[in-house]
């Protein structure tokens, strides 16, 4: 009784090992996608900035040439 009460313990050990070999491998590709998604994020957060930027700049424009079109001629 105690040699398969042995046994059974060291099946048991070696289970829980593989799941922890199994977990540690996916926590670790896990982090690393994680870090791959942040700096994923980071960059389209620029790309976003920078958009808005243009877009800003060009509805500056437009709105300037509007004005410029709205104003009288000075022989008025």
């Amino acid at each position: 009784m105690l040699y398969l009460d042995y046994i059974l313990m060291n099946n048991f050990i070696k289970k829980l090992e593989e799941q922890i070999t199994f977990l540690q491998q996916e926590l670790s590709q896990m982090s690393n996608e994680l870090y791959s998604q942040q700096n994923e994020i980071i960059i389209l957060k620029k790309e976003i900035l920078n958009i808005n930027k243009r877009i800003e700049e060009l509805d500056g424009g437009i709105e300037s040439n509007i004005l410029k079109q709205d104003k009288k001629p000075p022989h008025y």
